[in-house]
């Protein structure tokens, strides 16, 4: 069955929407564009006169694919080589979402989308349609074919999953270039003591290769221990200088999902993202992104939005 023009355009106008569901359900870009693109073949051949509710009808669609995409994504990651981390998204991305309150924000952070691999699929579900995109129980109880009751049960266990003792720092651009200058003068200054009074005392540090590139496969906890990590990350030897060629490497600072984040840049291309988590006792964990498939589109988005002015240079 063909699309007429009218259909077309309401799936193009719903896609922004549902490209930001799935990317906060699956915590990748990709993986989200993928998902969308299947609702909207299932759009085309759906026989449209019966359906009453294309926003109720597309979202349950989508919503199903990613439940099974979820359920799949758990026993791949039980095999992935080393930590595993959302992909990260430059400000401005309208795989983003809503961003009008704290909650919508907070949803699609790097620290929450890490934290949302805790829940099982159906509480990811329930809690990001409800909390990021202000669904009512009653229509995600549809959605799932679950009762309303049901449906709150499972909100309130998935906010008990994520809850925090400790709250965040919101930033904008100015704020977060100014939080990525602090810390990289103190990452490179070759001493702890700057780093260690920037971060938290359980501050953690963790880091995705995707066996891509060479990362560290287990988190790094404590203060102290990051230091230490890091100052040895930022030091320079020959097979950095190998890596980054005559050029050296560029310094740059970002608002990445949301937070600020340093940018290690090699040309026109994003080597790493470094996503900091700040709040009002100093930067609680740092999310560090070397996998080069989930540097693809952030690579795109930082080369369209160019050119940018590096805050430093690195070896």
């Amino acid at each position: 069955m063909s699309l007429l023009t009218y259909e077309t355009d309401l799936f193009e106008h719903a896609r922004g929407r549902l490209e930001a569901i799935a990317y906060r359900l699956l915590g990748s870009a990709g993986d989200a564009e993928d998902a969308v693109q299947e609702v909207y073949l299932r759009w085309h051949a759906a026989d449209r006169e019966r359906i009453e509710i294309p926003e109720a009808w597309l979202t349950k669609v989508l919503t199903n694919i990613c439940l099974n995409q979820l359920t799949s994504a758990r026993a791949r990651r039980e095999t992935y080589v080393g930590q595993w981390l959302p992909e990260p998204v430059l400000a401005g991305d309208r795989m983003l979402g809503p961003a009008d309150t704290v909650e919508q924000r907070e949803s699609v952070s790097i620290a929450m989308l890490t934290l949302m691999e805790r829940l099982s699929p159906n509480e990811r579900v329930v809690y990001v349609l409800r909390e990021a995109f202000g669904y009512g129980h009653r229509e995600i109880a549809e959605i799932l074919d679950l009762t309303e009751s049901n449906c709150q049960q499972i909100y309130r266990r998935a906010k008990q999953h994520l809850s925090t003792d400790r709250a965040r720092v919101e930033v904008d651009a100015a704020a977060a270039g100014k939080a990525v200058e602090s810390f990289l003068a103190a990452a490179l200054s070759g001493d702890t003591e700057p780093l260690i009074r920037l971060l938290t005392d359980d501050a953690v540090s963790v880091a995705d290769g995707g066996a891509k590139v060479q990362a560290r496969r287990t988190p790094v906890l404590g203060a102290l221990a990051i230091a230490r990590y890091l100052r040895g990350l930022f030091r320079p030897n020959e097979a950095k200088r190998a890596r980054v060629g005559d050029g050296g490497a560029a310094l740059h600072a970002a608002v990445v999902n949301g937070g600020p984040a340093a940018l290690i840049v090699v040309g026109a291309e994003i080597l790493g993202v470094i996503c900091l988590a700040p709040t009002p006792d100093g930067v609680e964990a740092l999310h560090i992104q070397v996998n080069p498939d989930k540097l693809a589109r952030v690579t795109r988005q930082w080369a369209a939005d160019g050119p940018h002015h590096p805050l430093m240079k690195l070896w």
